[in-house]
């Protein structure tokens, strides 16, 4: 059987392998061993962290709408209420951003939403 060089090819896998782990710590970031280890458990924290990122946003922005909602003497359930009930359309990151950023355009929201 002739010889197969694959000096090439394995140096390269290596490369890519600790250009992932660029920024980890200690010998996770220059040992092959280690580093591919680290990648493993990275990626699947990685996939977990994509879904957590959208849960944790959601959460703000209900903080955000709530602390806005009660300078308008209201509780954030009802005013989320009054605003399916008057069919106004405006998700939690916009309304969370207006009452961020545009009180008294979500003040006029909101009296829209309680008239009725």
């Amino acid at each position: 059987m002739p010889r197969v060089k694959r000096g090439v090819i394995a140096h390269k896998k290596r490369e890519r392998v600790l250009k992932q782990t660029k920024g980890f710590k200690w010998g996770r970031k220059s040992k092959e061993r280690l580093a591919k280890d680290a990648l493993l458990h990275a990626w699947s924290h990685a996939f977990r962290g994509r879904k957590e990122k959208k849960r944790v946003f959601r959460r703000l922005w209900q903080t955000k709408i709530g602390a806005a909602a009660k300078n308008e003497d209201l509780k954030y359930n009802e005013l989320m209420s009054y605003l399916k009930k008057a069919n106004i359309k405006l998700d939690r990151k916009i309304l969370a951003d207006l009452a961020e950023h545009e009180p008294a355009v979500f003040k006029k929201i909101a009296e829209v939403a309680a008239k009725k």
